[in-house]
This record gives structure tokens, C-alpha cells and sequence, in this order.
């Protein structure tokens, strides 16, 4: 019994290090400028701001992630992003089930409240409004857009039921 106990207690210290070692990193994280590969940041404050006239998103095809901050709560994550007909998008999977609304609670943030925020794309930070797309014939080529750049079946399907949500990320005042 006495051996019993002392082989739980090696075993609780060892998961305990990890565990604590973890939530310190993201505990010290959420103030960083930008996000990690693991741990959600803070607000996206480095690289230029642009001004000026809607850039040619074509570019967005070469890059696989990019940095996305809400201004409220003020956090950034990475994210996929896929451009269609000259307008750039994001999604967020697995809004069907209560885990995946819990892990992707920003994309609730964004629906629910005004939408703000910035995405950093190579050193550049551009300010918009994210807008739920959540019908119509322009899922057709966001969907197509997903599968083919990331091998990630989307259906506008699976996109109108409210398994997949997509948010155009527009130009903020538009």
C-alpha cells in the first residue's frame, strides 16, 4: 500500500510539471506582440500600418498563415486565410460543437461584438472589419479556395449549416 502511494505521488509530480510549465508559458505570452505557434498573444503592435487603396489580395495565396487580432478582448492567434474574387477570408471549424466553440471562442467574440480587428500579413498590419458570411453563392468560391490551399474539404454545405463559420475580412468602414 505505502508503495502504492508513492508511485502516485511521482506520477501526479510528473504531469503537475508540465502542466504548470505550460500554463506559465501562456500565462507570460498574452501580452506578446503577435502570437506563438501554441499560445494565443496580445495586441499586434509591430510592422507598418497601411493606408491607402484595397490592395491585390493575390498575394494572400503564397502565405499559409497569418496573424489575426481582435481589438476586443485585445488577443491574436494565427490563422489560415484564403483570398476569392479580390476579398480575403477566415474560418473557423467545428463551430457545431460545444468544444470547438469553446477553443474557437474568438470567432463567437467577433460575431457578437463589432468585428474589429487587425491582421498582420508578412510585417504588415492592416486594419478591418470581420463580417460573417454565413450564405450565398460567394461561399461557392471561399469553399473552393479552403480545399484547394489547405486540403481542408470545405462545402458551402457544411459552411451555411454553421459547422464552418467564415468571416470576410473587410475593409474596416465599408
Amino acid at each position: 500500500m505505502k508503495l502504492l502511494t508513492i508511485v502516485g505521488q511521482v506520477l501526479g509530480i510528473l504531469l503537475l510539471i508540465p502542466a504548470v510549465a505550460l500554463g506559465t508559458l501562456r500565462f507570460e505570452h498574452r501580452n506578446a506582440d503577435g502570437p506563438s505557434i501554441l499560445f494565443p498573444g496580445g495586441k499586434l503592435v509591430s510592422g507598418e500600418l497601411y493606408s491607402g487603396p484595397e490592395p491585390d489580395w493575390r498575394f494572400t495565396n503564397q502565405v499559409q498563415t497569418v496573424e489575426l487580432q481582435l481589438d476586443e478582448p485585445p488577443s491574436s492567434r494565427l490563422i489560415w486565410i484564403v483570398e476569392s474574387e479580390g476579398r480575403i477570408y477566415i474560418a473557423s471549424g467545428y463551430m457545431s460543437s460545444f468544444l470547438g466553440r469553446l477553443w474557437k471562442h474568438w470567432a463567437v467574440q467577433a460575431d457578437q461584438g463589432d468585428g474589429l480587428g487587425v491582421v498582420r500579413i508578412d510585417g504588415t498590419r492592416y486594419e478591418r472589419t470581420l463580417v460573417r458570411i454565413d450564405e450565398g453563392p460567394v461561399l461557392d468560391g471561399v469553399a473552393a479556395a479552403m480545399t484547394a490551399k489547405y486540403g481542408a474539404p470545405t462545402t458551402r454545405q457544411a459552411i451555411e449549416a454553421g459547422d464552418i463559420w467564415i468571416f470576410q475580412l473587410a475593409p474596416r468602414g465599408s
